[in-house]
């Protein structure tokens, strides 16, 4: 399909997911403005500082999977930050994100197979440790307010997904003859893919995967920094609920927001956008904060964690092809070499 199709079709699928979904949301908002009177502006001071704190914590993670090689905090800062506006803007925006972030750690220095595993441990591994948070929330909720069939939906695909994430691991480390074997004779049916060339880089990540399970301080990390920025970001939604008036128990917050994450990562829209308020909302709604309150509180949690970062990614990739232009020698460092800083 043409790039210039993909782009008409990608905007008109936001315009239409924003009339439907986002716009209605607005209009009932209006009813409730009153509310903005009382908002406290420092509880609105707490949440944004909670988000640049889901946000350092992502750049720590992107850091520690791609240890030893991990670029400087302020490069994987800027490198994220154009991640997170390309998928905000574009359905199934996190594979164009994932390969420009690729592209760009590899002009950084970052070897490839270091990068390949790397993204792609950060992105799966991170919806891992969403799914965790949310069962977690789960046990608690459903013998204090019942079970809602939506949430066996949601804890089934977080089962596949686990399964899925899991059972490539053991694959890969436990039966790499087996693995290289059917990478093989695929890449033979392929004419622009070279078998030996596809079996190193599985030989690269599995000792990569190899090295991660034993360095057990590296994976700790990891899933602590995976943790936070859940954590953080779920945080910065309950401050502006607090903020607008409303005090809701931590689980049932954890549960409405794993519930609205764990099914936006269906590729259907731009990072959720509609499918997060259309489920957060009612959620929230049925966990006793007040509709107005909670549309309100939504419409500001998305503000900061939506909305906000594509301008914000937007400069950052700029900023990051002015460094390209300035440095044209900055070519992608040796495989061999260490990107990595302070």
């Amino acid at each position: 399909m043409p790039r210039e199709i993909r782009i008409i079709l990608s905007v008109g699928i936001l315009v239409f997911v924003f009339e439907l979904l986002v716009l209605p949301q607005f209009a009932s908002a209006r009813k409730s403005l009153q509310l903005l009177s009382h908002l406290n502006p420092l509880l609105v001071t707490l949440a944004v500082l909670f988000e640049i704190a889901a946000i350092y914590s992502y750049v720590e993670l992107t850091r520690t999977v791609l240890y030893p090689y991990s670029p400087g905090r302020f490069n994987t800062l800027r490198v994220n930050l154009a991640g997170l506006a390309i998928s905000h803007v574009v359905p199934g925006g996190t594979a164009p994100a994932g390969a420009l972030s690729y592209r760009i750690f590899n002009e950084l220095g970052v070897p490839k197979e270091t990068n390949a595993f790397g993204l792609a441990t950060q992105g799966s591994g991170s919806a891992v440790v969403l799914n965790i948070i949310f069962w977690f929330a789960l046990v608690i909720s459903i013998p204090l307010r019942g079970f809602n069939p939506a949430y066996g939906f949601a804890a089934l695909a977080g089962v596949f997904l686990l399964a899925a994430f899991f059972g490539t691991i053991l694959l890969i480390t436990r039966g790499q003859r087996h693995a290289d074997n059917w990478l093989r004779a695929a890449a033979r049916r392929i004419p622009a893919l070279d078998p030996d060339q596809i079996s190193l880089l599985l030989q690269k990540v599995a000792e990569r995967i190899t090295m991660l399970i034993k360095n057990r301080r590296t994976l700790w990390w990891a899933f602590t920094w995976a943790g936070l920025n859940w954590l953080f970001d779920a945080t910065c939604l309950w401050v502006f609920i607090w903020a607008f008036g409303h005090a809701i128990s931590p689980i049932d917050l954890l549960v409405a927001y794993g519930l609205a994450n764990v099914l936006a990562a269906i590729p259907i829209t731009p990072a959720g956008l509609g499918v997060v308020e259309g489920v957060l909302i009612p959620t929230l709604v049925g966990f006793g904060v007040p509709h107005s309150q909670a549309i309100l509180a939504v419409i500001a949690y998305r503000m900061i964690n939506f909305w906000l970062p594509i301008p914000i990614g937007g400069v950052a990739y700029a900023s990051l092809q002015w460094r390209r232009g300035v440095d044209p020698t900055s070519a992608p460092a040796s495989e061999h070499g260490s990107a990595r800083d302070a």
